[in-house]
This record gives C-alpha cells, structure tokens and sequence, in this order.
C-alpha cells in the first residue's frame, strides 16, 4: 500500500517496479535518500514523473527488453484469430469435430499496418514480411529512407485505416493518441479487418469497438490492454471474434530477465555517478555520442563547483561554450551536470534532475554556444558566470576538457593556465 511505502522508503537509493506499484508523490516526497526509479517494463503511468523530477529523482524504464516479446504476441494474436484457434480448441474440448466450422484464412498475400514503427514495430515487420504480408507503417518520425530500409510503405494513418487486412498498433498513449481508435476509424476499416493492441489501453474506444465487432464492421480483435484493468465489466467479453489476454505483452521468462537486467544496470550507473540509457525525465544520451559525452558529466560538475566557489555570490547569468567534436553533438546533459555542480552546496536536494528548473526558478539566464575547435583542444568546455555585485559586473571564466579520452582536466581559471 502508499502508506507501507511512505514507511520504508526514507532508507533506499534506489527503488525498483513493475506496473503494479505505484510510485505516488507521498512515496516520493517521503524517500529522501532516493535517487533512481528503475520500472522493469516501459510504461511508467504508474509512476508520479512530475514529482520524481521536481524531487530529483531518475525516472528509467526498459523500452527494448520486452521487444521481441510484445512482436511475437501481436504475430501470435494475427495467427490464432484468422484460424481460429480458440474456438476450435474450444469445439475439439468439449467432444466436437466440426472442421467446417473454422475455415480460417492464411497471413500470406495479405496486408499489415503498423501504426507506430519504433523499436517494437520493427521487429512486427520482420516478423510479418516472413509471413509474406506487405507492410505500411504510419509514424510521424518515420523518414522514407528508414521506410525504404525496411521494406515498407510509409502512409498516413487514413492509408492505414482504410487499405489494411490487419492492424497493429504500437504507439503511447497520449493527449493525441487516446481513442484514436474510435467509431469513425473504425467504420473506414475493411469490413473483415482485424485490430490489435498490445500497446497501451485507452489507444482504442472500447464502446466503438464492441460494436464494430458485433455488428461485423470488422472482422475481429486482439487486445492485450484494456482502457481499465482488469476489465470486468467489458462487454468485448461476450464475443466470439475477440482474444483478450491480460497484459502479457512482456511476460515471457526472457523478456522478464532482460528487463530487469536492463533497469538494474541503469541504476548502478546512477549510483555510480553515470547517466542511464533509457531516462524517461532526463535528455536522451544516444549509444552512438555516449562514448564522447560520458567522460565530460564528471569534468561539467567539477566546474559547476569552481564556479560556485569563485563567483561567491548570486549568479545572474551561465554562459557555456562548447567546442570541437562536443559541438556536434547533443548537450543538455552536459548543461545539467554542471548547474548540478553550481548550485550543490546552495540548494538543498540538487541533482541533475531538476538543477535546470532549480537554476530556472532562482533566475539565471543560460546561455549556450556551439563552435568549432579552439586552439590545441580537440574538445573544450568555456564557462563564464555573470554576477552583479552592488553594480559591479563580475564575470568570472573556467575552462576544461578531458586528457586521454577519461581524464578530467581544468585548463584554466580566469587567466591563470
């Protein structure tokens, strides 16, 4: 229970979940050592974030250690509904042999939609282009080169709506993505289409579905997510075109180690001063500039600190010029890990977390600069603080950059090098 929660939380760093616990502001405002909230799974709805961030506390997920396991139940759903396997099960249970009965129809020749072609989408479309179905996709982040590598058409989601055989869909549920799925979508789908949702529940308009489905607007559906869980009151319960599953989506013996393999690690590169792979509150660090940027979190903090001591006083302006290689790159979490190291020591319950909305909230204007290599320095930081003392302007300027690829170094203070 929360209350059971707000008891023992005080004592950890670290606090680990699936979906059936709930993370609530009280918890979170109760932990003062915590640190990191690892969700073993993806979605994190039952996680207070805003809270998690405003304490400065790490939210992480695992977005890719159920992947496999969510395709190959969508592929599972597609399979067991157009022949017709649970019923058939059921016939064959109670003593029937009615092979006319359950005249199904094969996957191959047939066309797929994948409305959300992320990590989870990929793996659908390898999976269903194996099975020899022709594959659209619609994702507004999705290029037409990336399409062209996967073998798919990249349409609009009315495409998808209208041209499909069957439907998956794999995005979150937002603002933009509740009932997406509604009476209108549903009356532009073929008359023998078939949906599925092993994403997250609210995505379709369950009403509009049972509906479609009873008055055979649609062929049939997959759900492994439900608007409310358990759904005891769903009338989709009644039909017989339906498979209803209780969220298995990553409940698999693999799916469940690797998660939780995936979110442990997470926290230890919290507790041991490294950025995680899959923050759900903080800027992505991508696999590809992690090697480049790592090395600067613990230079960028450092110089927070200096700066903190040197301005002595209220800083009114941070000033970041990043040059070289690091230019090129994303650095916001550069940023954040050097307002941690400015306002530690000022602030009470500082992390990089919330160190933007702290330095926000106190007034100190951020500025940051991008701009190729200086001098002997393949990669340098310069930052300069702005103060303003009784009407005096002091600026004070520290500079750094890392030797050897992972050795921190200042390279100058002021004018001293």
């Amino acid at each position: 229970s929360e209350a059971e929660l707000v008891a023992i939380a005080p004592q950890y760093d670290a606090i680990m979940v699936r979906s059936g616990t709930k993370i609530t502001r009280p918890v979170l405002e109760a932990a003062s050592k915590l640190q990191i909230v690892g969700r073993a799974g993806v979605g994190v709805d039952n996680i207070d974030v805003p809270a998690a961030t405003e304490a400065g506390v790490v939210v992480v997920n695992s977005p890719a250690g159920n992947t496999v396991a969510v395709a190959e139940l969508a592929l599972g759903m597609m399979l067991s509904l157009v022949r017709k396997l649970i019923p058939a099960h059921n016939s064959v249970a109670v003593g029937e042999w009615k092979r006319s009965k359950f005249l199904g129809s094969e996957l191959y020749g047939k066309t797929l939609g994948i409305v959300g072609v992320g990590r989870i989408g990929v793996e659908v479309t390898k999976r269903a282009q194996s099975f020899g179905m022709t594959v659209l996709g619609y994702d507004p982040f999705l290029s037409s080169n990336r399409a062209s590598q996967l073998g798919i058409e990249a349409v609009s989601l009315e495409e998808i709506w209208k041209r499909c055989d069957f439907i998956t869909l794999h995005t979150p549920l937002t603002p933009q993505t509740r009932h997406m799925v509604n009476a209108d979508v549903l009356a532009q789908m073929k008359p023998g289409a078939i949906l599925l949702n092993c994403a997250r529940g609210g995505i379709i308009d369950e009403t509009a579905l049972y509906n479609a489905l009873k008055e055979g607007k649609i062929g049939g559906a997959g759900l492994d997510v439900f608007e409310s869980e358990p759904p005891k009151d769903s009338p989709l319960r009644e039909l017989s075109n339906v498979i209803l599953t209780p969220h298995l989506g990553a409940s698999t013996e693999e799916a469940q180690v690797e998660v939780s393999l995936d979110v442990a690690r997470q926290i230890v590169d919290v507790l041991e001063g490294r950025p995680p792979q899959s923050a759900v509150n903080l800027p992505p660090l991508p696999p590809e500039t992690r090697e480049l940027i790592a090395p600067f979190l613990k230079l960028m903090e450092q110089l927070g600190r200096i700066q903190s001591q040197i301005a002595a006083g209220r800083v009114e302006k941070i000033e970041l010029v990043y040059s070289g290689e690091l230019a090129q790159n994303d650095t916001r979490a550069l940023t954040r890990m050097f307002l941690k190291g400015l306002l530690q020591g000022q602030v009470d319950n500082v992390s990089y977390v919330n160190a933007p909305s702290l330095a926000e909230a106190r007034g100190v204007e951020i500025v940051e600069t991008k701009r190729g290599a200086i001098g002997d320095y393949s990669n340098l930081v310069a930052t300069c603080s702005t103060r303003n003392d009784n009407g005096h302007i002091r600026v004070r300027q520290v500079d750094g950059t890392i030797f050897n690829g992972r050795e921190p170094h200042i390279v100058s203070i002021q004018d001293l090098r």
